[in-house]
Formats: structure tokens, C-alpha cells, sequence
């Protein structure tokens, strides 16, 4: 980030940024990774690379996978099962990805209409079955009894979904519309 051709103490501007990251990364803490959990990542794109395969891309949420391990596609359609073949990072060929790494992984025998956007990949059996029916709490929690609901207002949720989708409660969800985040909040419980 530093440009080597300028060293401390030639420029007090330049110190005081330096002054200012060493205190910046003295306060804040690095974010600890929970690989100890079962991997779950959610898609965020699908490519299909000539002679390779189809890549699922997206951010591993929680937990570590290695090529050659067993992951389930969960949601929006029935569950199914492959293998993983590869792992790539930002063009850099990995034997394993951890939680907090953004991938793309390789899937075995999959084909890119089989899999989209708002499915996750996770440790075989580690995920309830697919939800339909969730009680959502945005964050922050108000005891909001309207029927309608305002830009900046926050209420609780029941929300009865289109198609089935991989959830657990205490995971973080966002509402989009037209290609916007228009809420967000935390699920809260799983109704059915």
C-alpha cells in the first residue's frame, strides 16, 4: 500500500498515515474464520468453462472444503449431490477453501441450468430441508403493528415463499427489488 520510495520521517503527512494505520491495526482485531463449523457457501454465479466443467462462485460462509469432498445443492429445486474437482481463488489453483475465502468451485457432473443464484453448497446433511415459511427480524427489532410498511421502518416478518430455499435461523437475509437491497434483517425462526 506504501510507496517505497517515500520512508518515514522525509514527510509529515506521510508519517501521520502511517501514524494512523499502525493505530488502526493495533484496535482492530482480525475477524476469526469459523472453519470449525460445516461448510456452507451461497452461490452467487454459475459459469460454464469449456472442458472444465461448471463453477459455482460466491463466499464460503462457515467451515472448510478440500477437493474431493461430498457437497449437497440445496434450494429452489430437489437436493442433489456431487463431488468437488476443483478450487480456484482469483486465478490461483487451491487444494481447500475456508470460510471468509470468495471461490470458484468445480462440480462434478453438474450442468449450469442445474444449479443458480440462491442455491448453497453444504457438508452433506448439515442443512434442514429447504424452507417455505419464515418468521424474518429485521434489525433493529421495533414492536411495529402497521399494515404498511415505510422506507426506514422496521417490523417483524412472516414471509410465505415462492419456491423452497436453504435457510437456518440466525442467518442473515436481504430483500431485493429491481437490483436493490431495499431491507434486510436476521431469520429468526423457521416456520415449515
Amino acid at each position: 500500500m506504501s510507496n517505497p520510495s517515500i520512508k518515514r520521517g522525509e514527510n509529515q503527512w506521510v508519517d501521520k498515515i502511517y501514524e494512523l494505520m499502525d493505530n488502526v491495526d493495533s484496535y482492530s482485531p482480525i475477524p476469526v474464520r469459523q472453519t470449525e463449523l460445516p461448510f456452507l457457501m451461497a452461490i452467487e454465479d454459475v459459469f460454464l468453462i469449456t472442458g472444465r466443467g461448471t463453477v459455482a462462485t460466491g463466499r464460503v460462509e462457515r467451515g472448510t472444503v478440500r477437493i474431493g469432498d461430498t457437497v449437497d445443492i440445496v434450494g429452489l429445486r430437489d437436493t442433489r449431490t456431487t463431488t468437488l474437482t476443483g478450487v480456484e481463488m482469483f486465478q490461483k489453483i487451491l487444494d481447500e477453501a475456508m470460510a471468509g475465502d470468495n471461490v470458484g468451485l468445480l462440480l462434478r457432473g453438474i450442468q449450469k441450468v442445474d444449479i443458480q443464484r440462491g442455491m448453497v453448497l453444504a457438508k452433506p446433511g448439515s442443512l434442514l430441508t429447504p424452507s417455505l415459511k419464515l418468521l424474518l427480524l429485521p434489525l433493529p427489532l421495533t414492536n411495529e403493528k402497521s399494515k404498511m410498511v415505510m422506507p426506514g421502518d422496521c417490523v417483524n416478518l412472516v414471509v410465505e415463499l415462492i419456491m423452497p430455499v436453504a435457510c437456518e435461523q440466525g442467518m442473515r437475509f436481504a430483500i431485493r427489488e429491481g437490483g436493490k437491497t431495499v431491507g434486510a434483517g436476521v431469520i429468526q425462526k423457521i416456520i415449515e
